[in-house]
């Protein structure tokens, strides 16, 4: 499972006009699963989103977690997470997983964030989505299950 963290000051999605999710400050987490991944794989990248020490503490230094902030998070599936370029100019997407499988993995990382953190917002699994966002810093982590990078 790979995640792009961004620190945003605030974030939303919209599909078709709507808006789907809708944050304040916190974290905007972009999440693709591969078709390898697990429940133990969503475990993994949700601990290291809400525990990254990416918020200022009162000496401006990066030291504090979303959960310490109280801050809001907003994840949206993103399968092009998994597109493979290595080989060509099109991206494969042959990693990334079906999106049954996908979504079962994305709704279980969804359900469990929501109980460690206050406000989570979501995007629409499958859907053409506008995604804006105010990065704030900017602040951009990546983070992969399989350890990666």
């Amino acid at each position: 499972m790979r995640g792009v963290v961004q620190r945003v000051s605030r974030a939303r999605v919209t599909v078709d006009g709507e808006v789907t999710g809708e944050i304040g400050k916190g974290i905007l987490l972009l999440l693709g699963v591969s078709e390898d991944d697990t429940e133990a794989n969503a475990d993994y990248v949700l601990n290291k989103t809400v525990n990254l020490r990416i918020f200022e503490d009162n000496e401006g230094r990066m030291n504090r977690a979303l959960t310490d902030i109280a801050g809001d998070l907003l994840v949206v599936s993103q399968f092009t997470l998994y597109g493979d370029v290595r080989k060509g100019l099109r991206p494969s997407f042959v990693r990334a997983a079906s999106p049954d499988t996908a979504n079962a993995l994305y709704e279980y990382f969804v359900e469990k964030a929501k109980t460690v953190v206050d406000k989570v917002e979501t995007g629409r699994f499958g859907a053409m989505m506008d995604v804006e966002l105010v990065n704030d810093g900017p602040v951009t982590i990546l983070i992969d299950s399989e350890k990666g990078f």
